[in-house]
């Protein structure tokens, strides 16, 4: 063979557009099939959620505000396992988040997504932690505990300003405290 004829070669070697097509086709089907799992599982997570009752709704007048930051809402787990995600009634949807604590509660306004109320009663503290719903974040979450009738969970959010969240924890439990203390007294 001369060098012609081995360039030649090389030629249909490198440009066999058939195999390309064809792995490409087959590439797009296992991302297809896989992206269809996905959403099956979360279908499946949603129906096995189905008992928890609906959110409160966001009273129309919810105080004077306490604190208020914005931020990103990364999701809703069951307490105390950070990868239990809660899909029901959108908790699942992450999104952007402004945050309003007041006497009577947090407020969480997501735009594109249900607004996320929880009354002051319904707290049950909250920390700073790394990570949530399978979302980890080096700097840090906070992570608002609470009860969906009698069902543990916890939110969490990343805000803009992380500084911000020791001040958060400290006046959600604050609040929660303060509530327990006067629901235990018996008039």
């Amino acid at each position: 063979m001369n060098g012609t004829e081995l360039a030649v070669m090389h030629k249909a070697q490198v440009h066999n557009w058939p195999d390309y097509i064809g792995w490409s086709v087959g590439l797009l089907i296992v991302v297809a099939v896989v992206y269809w799992l996905m959403r099956q599982g979360w279908n499946w997570r949603r129906t096995l959620q189905s008992d928890l009752p609906e959110l409160p709704a966001v009273p129309s007048e919810i105080g004077t505000p306490i604190l208020e930051s914005s931020g990103r809402y990364h999701g809703s787990t069951t307490a105390g396992n950070w990868l239990d995600r809660v899909v029901a009634h959108g908790l699942g949807s992450r999104s952007l988040a402004e945050l309003t604590l007041t006497e009577r509660g947090l407020l969480a306004r997501r735009p594109g997504a249900e607004d996320l109320w929880l009354p002051v009663e319904d707290l049950t503290g909250a920390r700073t932690d790394s990570g949530i719903a399978g979302k980890v974040v080096p700097s840090g979450l906070l992570v608002v505990g609470w009860q969906l009738a009698g069902t543990a969970l916890d939110s969490g959010f990343r805000l803009d300003r992380p500084d911000e969240h020791a001040a958060w924890v400290t006046a959600v439990a604050q609040l929660a405290t303060r509530t327990t203390k006067t629901e235990g007294v018996t008039p």
